[in-house]
C-alpha cells in the first residue's frame, strides 16, 4: 500500500480521522471539488446536508476509481461547508459520512480531513464540496 496513516501521541483526540498521511507512490491523483450532482448534472439532496455529503463522497469515489484508486489511497480530504456554525451542522455532516461508509469502503478512521467553512459555493443550493488527493504506486 502506498499510503500510511497515523496519529502521533499528544495530538488532539478523539477525532474520526488520522492526523497524518504518508504517501510513497509515484502517481498522484487529484479529484477536483465534487458537488451534489449526478452524472447528468441533476441536483441530489437539495437542502439536505446529510444527503449532499453522501453524494459528494459517491462522486469522489467515482473520480478515484477512474484513476484506479480507492479511498484507501487517499492522503487528504478537504471539505468546504456552507453555514458551518449552524446548529446541527456537524451532526448532519457526520451522518452523511456514516451513511455511505460501508458502501464506499471508507477507512475508519478517515485519512486526514479538513472541513473549511465558507460563505457560499458553486450554486446557492450547494451546501458542501469535496476535494480528494490520493497517491498510487
Amino acid at each position: 500500500m502506498s499510503v500510511q496513516t497515523l496519529s502521533p501521541a499528544n495530538m488532539f483526540q478523539p477525532v474520526p480521522y488520522h492526523h497524518v498521511a504518508i504517501g510513497t507512490g509515484t502517481r498522484h491523483v487529484h479529484v477536483a471539488g465534487q458537488i451534489s450532482r449526478d452524472g447528468d448534472a441533476n441536483r441530489i439532496a437539495t437542502g439536505d446536508l446529510t444527503g449532499q455529503v453522501a453524494q459528494v463522497l459517491r462522486n469522489t469515489a467515482l473520480g478515484l476509481a477512474g484513476a484506479g484508486a480507492t479511498f484507501a489511497d487517499v492522503v487528504r480530504l478537504r471539505f468546504f461547508l456552507t453555514d458551518a456554525s449552524a446548529p446541527g451542522r456537524v451532526e448532519d455532516f457526520m451522518a452523511g459520512i456514516e451513511l455511505v461508509a460501508d458502501e464506499l469502503g471508507l477507512p475508519q478512521p478517515l485519512p486526514p480531513v479538513s472541513v473549511i467553512g465558507v460563505d457560499f459555493l458553486f450554486e446557492p443550493d450547494v451546501l458542501v464540496e469535496l476535494e480528494a488527493y490520493a497517491v498510487l504506486d
